[in-house]
């Protein structure tokens, strides 16, 4: 990942992938409901970023809402797929709705981006 090398914020800026070309996370963090979890890559490198001194990770992989981040994708003016919380679970039990509801809308007013939110709890 050039951003990452280059010490810019991989979580917020546009990266080389196969599949999407930027990752918003307005939710970090998470916590282990499975067997499943044990080998979270998320957790790893929340880990990692915080030893970084990264400050949204100031408090490793605990569930974090980032309400500054929440309309990032309307400032980015050219068509992206954005992978939509890579890094922590948007349908959370700890997510107010009313916050799912405004990333929601951001992904509706941002129709000429693609997004693809992260899931990996069910009902």
């Amino acid at each position: 990942m050039r951003a990452f090398r280059q010490g810019r914020r991989p979580w917020l800026k546009t990266h080389r992938s196969i599949w999407a070309e930027a990752i918003w996370n307005p939710v970090t963090g998470c916590t282990k409901i499975s067997p499943g979890c044990k080998s979270c890559y998320a957790d790893r490198m929340a880990k990692r970023l915080r030893a970084m001194g990264q400050e949204r990770y100031r408090d490793g992989f605990t569930l974090t809402l980032q309400p500054d981040l929440v309309e990032l994708p309307l400032k980015w003016k050219t068509p992206k797929m954005i992978f939509v919380n890579s890094m922590s679970e948007l349908f959370h039990k700890d997510v107010p709705l009313e916050y799912i509801q405004r990333c929601f809308s951001t992904m509706q007013r941002t129709a000429c981006h693609t997004s693809l939110p992260f899931v990996q709890r069910h009902c």
